[in-house]
């Protein structure tokens, strides 16, 4: 009996791995490869549902060299550091540091990083947000799967891709978002990371951990957060973490 086809990345996760698709290593060799082929554009991936992760993987090493998988915004940033890919294609909901927290981490350090989004997420004002903080692509894992090689191209050639589901509000909401002020209400991005461990449920020692910092310095960055976001209880922390795409809703 022939496996089932996922035709979109979210599918993937309705059927078994080896099912649906046959894993491979990267294998090369001098007689398979000439010496003197070009390199491929190098894939980084960031996405915490390992089916998804390797889906794509799969998907994209007929044209690029997938690089890594990792599984959440911390081991992105280590994994960049490290590996230098032309692409990273990321999940946004991740645990310990989010995908667009961690992209936006990336373009600072460095300018030319190309991010694509990959998402369950449909919203049109998370979209701008991405593009607001320089990614080069949006699209749905309910997308069909080529789709996501027509956005690292896309990405490689310095232009953008949006998913068709989401292009009109999202291209609008864009034009808008760039207008937005968003003044004293704005969190650094060491407060940010602060915001979403503690907004997961960490305690102040266990961001510390994370985050290499001391209690102390934790309990300071919380303080300094509820002054400048006007709030005053955890619950109310949790809600600003959520409205603005910090931890998943």
């Amino acid at each position: 009996m022939k496996p089932p086809v996922a035709k979109t990345p979210a599918q993937v996760l309705q059927y078994p791995l080896h099912a649906a698709y046959e894993y491979r290593e990267n294998t090369t060799t001098s007689a398979a490869k000439p010496a003197t082929a070009p390199a491929r554009p190098r894939v980084l991936l960031a996405d915490d549902h390992t089916l998804v992760a390797e889906a794509c993987k799969n998907l994209l090493e007929a044209e690029f060299e997938v690089v890594g998988i990792v599984a959440d915004g911390r081991a992105l940033l280590r994994a960049n550091a490290i590996l230098k890919p032309d692409v990273i294609v990321s999940d946004i909901a991740m645990q310990s540091l989010n995908g667009l927290d961690a992209g936006e981490q990336i373009k600072l350090a460095n300018p030319q990083a190309k991010l694509v989004y990959l998402t369950m997420i449909a919203d049109p004002e998370l979209a701008a947000e991405a593009f607001r903080r320089g990614a080069s692509g949006y699209l749905l894992k309910t997308s069909a799967i080529p789709e996501l090689i027509t956005a690292v191209k896309e990405a490689l050639n310095g232009r953008v891709y949006i998913s068709p589901q989401v292009t009109k509000d999202a291209l609008s909401e864009f034009l808008r978002s760039h207008k937005r002020d968003y003044g004293s209400k704005s969190l650094t991005p060491r407060q940010r990371e602060v915001l979403q461990l503690l907004a997961e449920g960490r305690s102040m020692k266990e961001a510390a951990s994370v985050l290499n910092l001391t209690t102390r310095t934790v309990a300071f960055h919380k303080y300094r957060i509820m002054a400048t976001l006007g709030v005053n209880t955890n619950s109310e922390l949790i809600q600003y973490a959520i409205r603005h795409f910090i931890i998943p809703g």
